[in-house]
């Protein structure tokens, strides 16, 4: 199953801040989730709706929507105290 991803205005703005030496590999993670949307090492959040991956310090946070096979990336935050507020 291929899910559509759809990465928000605001993560997009994040990932434009994060270092080049780490965009390759976020990006490799979230076109991974296409074919996989919970893959091992995935967590469910217990605050807020959705899902994290990491991506060595960042995290890739999304929700998934299995009937329309869609996944919406909307933050991607290096790991911190404000990461998943």
């Amino acid at each position: 199953m291929i899910y559509k991803i759809i990465i928000e205005k605001k993560a997009r703005k994040e990932a434009a801040d994060i270092p080049e030496k780490y965009r390759a590999s976020i990006d490799s993670g979230i076109l991974s989730l296409a074919s996989n949307p919970r893959p091992h090492g995935a967590k469910k959040l217990t605050e807020k709706e959705g899902y994290r991956i990491r991506s060595g310090n960042y995290r890739i946070l999304y929700t998934i929507d299995d009937k329309a096979k869609i996944i919406v990336v909307y933050r991607i935050k290096i790991k911190g105290k404000s990461t998943y507020k």
